[in-house]
């Protein structure tokens, strides 16, 4: 029978949204984590460079390959090979490919509640069993090794995902640790999304294969790199899944395009411009923090890294998709309801993504505040 599986709500909003803006509505996109800068000028030019030089073709870049394991080597302290490299389409058919590798129908997954919603969708497509586990904010909104352990009987697997999506919140590497210590006491297979390293404030990220290199791990082009539209993203596979991991990216998907793949390789060492945008990111995140209290919303949880803000909205709605919809058609910014994210206790909050300019979350700011002041003196009867 076919999978059924709930639509990306997100998705209606912008709908919305670009509705608003063709009717010349001014709108500013805070429903997406999509950067709103370029990639880097250096990997344009390339990209420039090639499609007049190359024919192009299916292909996997070696290059790009043996630059992603110095990435490893530099950024964590950690050896691979580049034969464990399968170069994706973005981390999307990568997810794919980790969980159909590495499960069958009908195996239980764990993972965070809230997490990504495409993570129970996607196992819900492949036939697998979601096991969703609650994490507010005792747990810092993250998977613990305690929640791991709890698990009876043990799933067969487990979606971790440091920075989390739609948290922000990072998994600090003792707790990473004692998670892959549970997984290997109990056999459950480990697979890490770390598409959002690189994007972290004062705190470090570490990758999985620190403390358990039989992990598969998820990464992209799309965030850091700020090249989402490249479609461009890798999946780290243990030694032995290598075979299994080559069948299946070859049948489901061939190649990434081979034009990202020039384009990826430089701006891997496009790193000034890079952390600017980080900088960035972390000016819109201290403006939005310093805000949001003030205007209600004193709940959020912690934005470790990526570019979110996970916000308890219950003050104002018990329907975060009407309040998204009320909010956008009001004032022109779009956000993402928490039901994307958290099938139970969603309804309670939005996600807005910073990964917009400082002006435009300036202006933002602007918008939101008095609507809910009304909104909020409405509720009140004043």
């Amino acid at each position: 029978m076919t999978a059924q599986i709930d639509p990306f709500h997100a998705i209606a909003i912008s709908g919305i949204a670009h509705r608003l803006k063709a009717e010349g509505r001014s709108v500013i996109h805070m429903e997406f984590g999509q950067p709103s800068t370029g990639a880097p000028a250096a990997a344009i030019a390339e990209a420039h460079r090639v499609l007049d030089a190359d024919p192009m073709g299916y292909w996997e870049s070696p290059a790009l390959k043996a630059r992603i394991v110095r990435h490893y080597a530099e950024w964590y302290g950690v050896e691979i090979s580049p034969a464990q490299i399968l170069l994706t389409c973005g981390a999307s058919p990568a997810l794919v490919l980790a969980l159909s590798m590495s499960f069958a129908p009908g195996d239980r997954i764990a993972l965070a509640r809230p997490g990504y919603v495409a993570y129970r969708n996607n196992l819900k497509a492949l036939h697998m069993v979601p096991v969703e586990l609650p994490c507010g904010e005792a747990e810092r909104f993250q998977l613990t090794a305690g929640a791991l352990a709890a698990l009876d009987p043990a799933p067969r697997g487990v979606i971790v995902a440091s920075p989390a999506n739609p948290t922000g919140t990072i998994i600090p590497r003792e707790e990473l640790a004692a998670i892959a210590a549970v997984c290997r006491e109990r056999g459950i297979t480990i697979i890490s999304d770390e598409i959002y390293h690189g994007i972290a404030y004062g705190l470090r990220t570490p990758s999985i294969l620190e403390v358990e290199p039989q992990a598969l791990v998820v990464n992209s082009f799309s965030k850091y790199f700020s090249m989402a539209g490249w479609r461009l993203g890798w999946l780290v596979v243990p030694p032995g899944g290598i075979d299994a991991a080559r069948a299946r990216m070859g049948n489901l998907f061939l190649t990434p395009p081979s034009l990202a793949q020039h384009a990826g390789l430089v701006a891997m060492d496009c790193r000034d411009e890079l952390e600017a945008n980080i900088a960035t990111y972390a000016r819109n995140r201290e403006l939005l923090l310093a805000a949001l209290p003030g205007m209600g919303l004193a709940r959020i949880a912690p934005p470790d890294g990526a570019f979110y803000i996970y916000a308890d909205v219950s003050d104002f709605t018990d329907d975060s998709m009407k309040f998204c919809k009320q909010l956008l058609e009001a004032t022109g910014v779009a956000t993402a309801p928490g039901i994307d994210f958290d099938p139970v206790d969603g309804h309670r909050f939005v996600r807005l993504s910073f990964a917009v300019s400082t002006p435009e979350i300036e202006e933002a700011i602007r918008r939101i505040e008095p609507w809910l002041r009304e909104r909020n003196r409405r509720q009140s009867g004043g």
